[in-house]
């Protein structure tokens, strides 16, 4: 691995940790830097609600949202079991996981990924989440698992920081922010994907790259669009490439 990337990385990740900071829009950089450095096909964050169920807030493409869902859905697979023992989970061959969660495992397959390495999200016994990554077999050695466990540190360390700053009674309150924020984005995406005739992840890139552009919260442009009071339309042409 490029040790100056793997360093800007960080650096990024770092710079983000200021009071008033988009909980969202820092996941997803997280995601698609995991992704990028690790050489993942993709990465996902869940994070628990104030019930104590997980909940997708974060995902590098649309495919894998849609994985975490059905993981959740069918209450089973190495995110769930890592979220719920605050122990990673690596499986470097999917296949060999099937009578463990067999419906996740065919899902997986079905959607090209051979195999996952899950990482708690956690301060000392306080686990607030998990960090997934998926990638053909055989996935991540133990140098890279230390690295992506390294990012989801600094992850955990940025969400308790915000509601630090937010000066929140307890976490799950800021984390409830996050979560509703989700829900917004995703409304939001829908609406620009039927609007302007782009799939899921395109939508995301124009809603991402125009609040970028202009100085704006995901959660506050996703009201916006729908409310229909703001038209992203002019944002199709020149979005925010991901890599900003």
């Amino acid at each position: 691995m490029d040790s100056d990337r793997l360093s800007a990385a960080f650096v990024e990740l770092a710079d983000s940790l200021v009071a008033d900071f988009d909980v969202i829009d820092f996941l997803h950089l997280l995601t698609t830097r995991c992704t990028e450095l690790l050489d993942m096909s993709a990465t996902g964050v869940l994070l628990v609600d104030p019930a104590g169920d997980l909940r997708v807030v974060a995902a590098s493409n649309e495919q894998v949202r849609l994985l975490e869902l059905f993981q959740l859905q069918n209450d089973q697979g190495p995110c769930l079991d890592c979220f719920r023992s605050g122990q990673q989970v690596n499986v470097t061959e999917l296949s060999s996981a099937a009578p463990r969660w067999p419906q996740f495992v065919a899902q997986a397959q079905q959607d090209g990924f051979g195999a996952v390495t899950a990482l708690p999200m956690r301060l000392r016994e306080q686990v607030i989440g998990a960090l997934n990554l998926f990638s053909p077999a055989p996935g991540l050695d133990l140098a890279d698992i230390r690295i992506a466990q390294s990012l989801a540190d600094v992850a955990t360390i940025a969400v308790l920081q915000h509601r630090a700053n937010l000066k929140a009674d307890t976490v799950v309150v800021q984390l409830q922010t996050a979560l509703n924020s989700r829900v917004l984005i995703e409304q939001a995406k829908g609406v620009l994907a039927e609007r302007l005739n782009l799939d899921m992840d395109q939508a995301f890139t124009t809603l991402r790259g125009h609040a970028r552009t202009h100085n704006r919260k995901l959660s506050d442009l996703a009201r916006a669009v729908i409310a229909g009071t703001d038209d992203l339309t002019p944002a199709r042409a020149t979005p925010t490439p991901e890599s900003d």
